[in-house]
């Protein structure tokens, strides 16, 4: 599976915000010969708390052609994901990491608002110049 053209990037802005990345990619088996491969999964430890909270997160570009196919084939890619983690990892949350052009450009039409809404997409919104995540969206 190629990586995502950001990868390196995001990684960077997870492990900058105190993140331990985990898995690089994280896979999950769904039956005997198909598998799932999300691109990252970390590890941080709540102070307050002193527990552990765990990602998985996949990571999209946008800087192919379309950018509805592209989100079509992320959304069903995150559904997929988030089945397959509440089903074998339901403590691992899910996000959608996406650059912060493509969130305040295309992410904020009112369809694609209500898919994300529908949908409860988690997202991460990054900076792939600076290596920062600008916005956690739960």
């Amino acid at each position: 599976m190629a990586k995502d053209v950001f990868h390196q990037q995001v990684k960077n802005a997870l492990i900058k915000e105190g993140w331990k990345i985990t898995h690089d990619p994280l896979t999950i088996r769904i039956s005997e010969v198909v598998k799932l491969q999300i691109d990252l999964a970390a590890d941080t430890t709540i102070a307050a708390e002193k527990e552990t909270e765990k990602i998985a997160v996949e990571i999209k570009s946008f800087i192919g052609d379309s950018e509805i196919s592209s989100f079509h084939t992320a959304l069903g890619q995150y559904l997929n994901y988030s089945q397959a983690l509440e089903e074998q990892e339901p403590t691992r949350i899910i996000y959608l990491a996406v650059p912060f052009e493509t969130y305040y450009e295309f992410f904020q039409l009112p369809f694609i608002q209500r898919m994300l809404q529908k949908y409860q997409v988690k997202l991460i919104i990054y900076d792939p110049k600076q290596e920062e995540i600008r916005q956690w969206i739960k």
